[in-house]
């Protein structure tokens, strides 16, 4: 829900390139419009675009199911959460692609878009374009050893709290990893118990 209201009011009140301040020195908000997958990455043309789209659905239709088992197997709660992120964070992003070239007009350099009326949206049903909207603004010193990076943005991509749902999900699943899938037997062993089954 957060991430859709966020994404409805950058929509309607910034045109793309536009910039504001977030966290001074640190976040900005930068309005971009992507046709592919977190951070901006993208397969080329329509088919692409219908194919990353179809692959989203896909993708959190198989992720509900896994969490539905999850859920009913009694894993670890920090798994189930960390699921459940990922999950959400695709299900932001398909709203855009599905919906947004429906209900809204095409946003631009120096304007911003409306509500569509009718038929006037600027894409069809699943060729929407993903909001972005957060830009780290944080440089590497620019005595930084390593010369490639002095200078440079820290972290360039623009992004959105759907990308961050995703993102932290998985590294949280990644470090968590141990934890979440260390199996622990209900019922001990004869080893395990301490009582002697050999025989008098």
């Amino acid at each position: 829900m957060s991430d859709q209201l966020i994404k409805i009011w950058i929509k309607l009140n910034f045109a793309v390139g536009q910039r504001a301040s977030f966290v001074p020195g640190v976040l900005e908000l930068q309005f971009i419009e992507n046709e592919g997958m977190a951070f901006g990455w993208a397969l080329p043309g329509v088919a692409g675009k219908l194919v990353l789209t179809i692959f989203r659905l896909v993708a959190a239709i198989g992720i509900g199911y896994y969490l539905s088992k999850l859920v009913r197997s009694g894993v670890h709660k920090g798994l189930l959460t960390c699921v459940s992120f990922v999950w959400a964070g695709a299900i932001g992003n398909i709203i855009d692609s599905a919906l947004y070239g429906r209900l809204f007009t095409r946003s631009s350099w120096g304007m911003m878009a409306d509500w569509a009326e009718k038929s006037e949206g600027y894409a069809p049903f699943l060729m929407g374009n993903v909001v972005d909207m957060f830009h780290f603004i944080v440089r590497w010193p620019t005595s930084f050893p390593i010369e490639s990076l002095a200078g440079r943005e820290v972290f360039p991509p623009i992004w959105n709290l759907a990308d961050a749902a995703i993102s932290c999900g998985v590294i949280a699943i990644l470090i968590g990893q141990r934890a979440f899938f260390r199996e622990v037997s209900d019922t001990p062993g004869p080893e395990k118990s301490g009582v002697d089954q050999s025989e008098d």
